[in-house]
């Protein structure tokens, strides 16, 4: 996983798609999204670092 693409098609793995037009409240969105996979283990411990570093670097970008 190296691109928020990446990360969409994750979430879209498991029937998750967020689009809302704000692209700092999407980033949020998904964030919330992977964290959830996590807690209920759905993802595994690389995965979810992997994606959480990744939407941060996209947040910090917008910012």
């Amino acid at each position: 996983m190296k691109t928020m693409y990446d990360v969409q098609q994750l979430l879209k793995r498991f029937g998750t798609f967020i689009y809302t037009g704000n692209k700092i409240a999407d980033l949020e969105l998904i964030q919330e999204e992977v964290r959830e996979l996590y807690e209920q283990k759905l993802i595994d411990v690389n995965e979810f670092k992997n994606a959480i570093i990744i939407i941060q670097a996209a947040h910090n970008k917008l910012q």
